[in-house]
Parts: C-alpha cells; sequence; structure tokens
C-alpha cells in the first residue's frame, strides 16, 4: 500500500487558532550587556597563513611525483640544511605540502602562543602521526607575525583493506593547540586613542541609540554620537585619556536592551524555524483541509486450465484508489495580534510537525498576516 498526503498552502488547523487565543501574553526582554552584542573598532583578530612541510608519515604522504610542488620543496629544504640532493631522484611518501592558518588575537605581544590549523594541499591520504617543520605565518601585510611547528593532533582516521576502506572525519586536516610563536606584535597603542568607535553585531537604529543614551548617562552628555545603525563613536573624556583600557571596561559593562528586526527564518532542507520575539500575527480568517491518497497493490495471478497446451501463467494487475478529504472545515477568524510566546504555546500544544508549520507561516504571509520578515533558505 502507498500512501501520499497533501496540506494545502493556506491550511491552518483549528484546534490550533484556537490554543494561540488561549495562550498567555509575551514577556519582556531580557537586559545585556553592551560588550554582549558590540565589538571595539580596532579590537579584532588577524588572519594568518604560511605554506610548510610535515614529516613522518607512514607512507601516507604525497606522491612526488605527482605533487611537483611538494618535491621542490623538500629539496630546498634539504638544500638549506646542507643536503645536496641535485640529480637525485626523490621517492618518499612520508612528506605532505600543508597549508597553515591561524588567528593572531589582538594586542598579542612577542612570545605569545596561538593554535593553529593545517590542511594538506597535495593528494596525500592521512596526515595522522606527522610533523610540522617550522613554517612562517604571514599576515595580509606580507610580514612575518608567527612561526609554527609541531606534531599533528588529527580527528579523523582512514583504514583501507583489498576490498575496502574505511575513512572518518578528515584525516587530511589537523590542529596544533599553541604551535605557533607570535615573533611580530601588531604595533596598536590603545592608549594613545582620543576615540573609539562600538560596531553593532546586529545593526539596528533602535539599539544605536539606546547604546548612545546609556554610555551619555555613564560618561557624560556628548561622550557618544550614533553615526548610522551600526556605528557608536565615543569621544575619550578627559578623565579617561591615557585610561582607554579602564574606559572600554566600564561601557561594555552598561546595561542595555536590543531591539532588533521582526524575522522569521525557515530552512526547508532540515525543518529549522527560527520565529523572532516581535512577529505578530494579524486578525485573518483562515481554514483547514487535508487530502489523503491511499494506493492499494493486490495482484492476482491468473492461471491456465490444467493439461492445457497454449495456455501461460499472467500476473493481473488489480488497483485501489482511495481519496479522504477529511472532514469538512470551516473559517476561523483569528482576533487581534497574537505574539511569539502564543505562536510557540499554540504549536507546542498541537505537537504540528516543522513540514506543517512552514506552510503555515507561508500560507499567513501571503495573506499579509504575519507582521515580519520571512527568510526562507
Amino acid at each position: 500500500m502507498k500512501a501520499f498526503r497533501r496540506s494545502p498552502a493556506r491550511a491552518v488547523i483549528i484546534a490550533f487558532l484556537a490554543a494561540l487565543m488561549a495562550a498567555p501574553g509575551p514577556t519582556l526582554a531580557a537586559e545585556l550587556r553592551i560588550k554582549d552584542v558590540v565589538r571595539f573598532d580596532g579590537v579584532r583578530k588577524n588572519h594568518l597563513v604560511g605554506y610548510g612541510l610535515v614529516v613522518g608519515l607512514a607512507g601516507t604522504g604525497d606522491r612526488l611525483q605527482n605533487i611537483p610542488f611538494t618535491e621542490r620543496s623538500l629539496a630546498s629544504m634539504l638544500e638549506r640544511l646542507g643536503v645536496s640532493v641535485q640529480d637525485t631522484e626523490l621517492r618518499t611518501r612520508n612528506v605532505a605540502a600543508v597549508m597553515v592558518t591561524a588567528l593572531l588575537p589582538p594586542f598579542s605581544r612577542q612570545g605569545d602562543v596561538i593554535d593553529i590549523n593545517v590542511s594538506a594541499l597535495g593528494d596525500a591520504r592521512s596526515l595522522l602521526g606527522g610533523s610540522l617543520l617550522a613554517t612562517p605565518l604571514v599576515g595580509a601585510d606580507g610580514e612575518i607575525y608567527a612561526v609554527a611547528q609541531g606534531s599533528l593532533i588529527v580527528s579523523g582516521f582512514s583504514a583501507e583493506g583489498d576490498a575496502g576502506s574505511v575513512v572518518k572525519g578528515a584525516p587530511t586536516s589537523a590542529q596544533i593547540p599553541n604551535g605557533a610563536i607570535v615573533e611580530r606584535e601588531t604595533g596598536f597603542e590603545l592608549d594613545r586613542l582620543e576615540s573609539v568607535r562600538l560596531t553593532l553585531r546586529n545593526p539596528d537604529f533602535t539599539t544605536a541609540l539606546r547604546i548612545e543614551d546609556a554610555i551619555n548617562g555613564a560618561l557624560g552628555a556628548g561622550s557618544a554620537h550614533t553615526l548610522d545603525l551600526s556605528t557608536v563613536e565615543i569621544r575619550t573624556p578627559e578623565r579617561y585619556l591615557g585610561k582607554m583600557a579602564r574606559m572600554i571596561s566600564d561601557v561594555e559593562r552598561l546595561p542595555i536592551l536590543t531591539d532588533q528586526v521582526a524575522r522569521v527564518v525557515v530552512d526547508e532542507r532540515s525543518g529549522t524555524i527560527v520565529i523572532g520575539e516581535n512577529v505578530r500575527i494579524s486578525r485573518v480568517a483562515v481554514t483547514q483541509g487535508n487530502i489523503t491518497i491511499r494506493i492499494n497493490e493486490t495482484p492476482q495471478v491468473s492461471q491456465p486450465n490444467a493439461f492445457s497446451e497454449n495456455g501461460e501463467t499472467v500476473v493481473v494487475p488489480r488497483t485501489t484508489v482511495e481519496v479522504d478529504e477529511g472532514e469538512a472545515a470551516q473559517f476561523q477568524i483569528v482576533q487581534g495580534s497574537v505574539s511569539l510566546q502564543q505562536l510557540v504555546d499554540g504549536l507546542n500544544a498541537l505537537g504540528v510537525t516543522p513540514r506543517d508549520v512552514i506552510s503555515i507561516l507561508k500560507s499567513l504571509k501571503a495573506a499579509g498576516a504575519l507582521h515580519g520578515e520571512l527568510v526562507v533558505e
């Protein structure tokens, strides 16, 4: 038996509507610290990248005849160490060319250590058991800021035999905790700044103005000014000159109430639905209807009479189709504005599946009853 179920685009369950109307109202937003919603301009990480060699692999490295840059890098490294390999054909499988990446934290000092990530660049099968040779890491300006070296930690693995293989994770990627030493500082002098800018992680005019008001209330009128929906500038008060770290500490602990755009995000591939607190549903008339189609296949065997010379045994198909349109549903009117709390409570009470909820939200948006941005990914 095969069964097909289709929920119309404008279908909303009547019991769901009743649950919405009976649910309690929305709750007030919680206060957040400024440090949780902004980042300070200039106080950021920097990307580093480098090219290096991993040695000590158990025959799982690059095939030098296929990866010429690995062979040339290996020969160059040996020449620098005083080992001549001219006119020598290298055949080792214990070396792999890799790219090394890292993030340089703000205000890093010489001698600090940072974590690094290592990824195979050629046709190496696994980096398990390998060690990274000294690799300079450069920034966007081409300057060397750190040097990486150490034994790799590989989370994945691979195993193979004559008739099959097993691979878990990515054995061609690895990490080295504290694998690089900072050799060059970024040269950012915080105390010399006369102003600092705050950049909102979720740009919003209302939130930016609330941050401005909170800072002016703590540091004095005119200390902060909103430049746009994502930037608030703070002019350093006289008492904080030369003490920028203390001013930033005092500012980032100030509590504020954030605001956000009413938005519903739907991921149809996974069925994930995220509904913002400010989403509202206005007065609208809706109904529900389901169609279920059942197809039963009961083939029968037809055989010829006994001792028949020309007859054949054949299978005769027998198909039965049933269509159930469900019980007749009447239009239901949703009165007033339905909040996020009422929406969630109604859905939970009914046990509506994510796929049905997606259809409901699309239908409400098409009808103009869903007040908020609907983002479908």
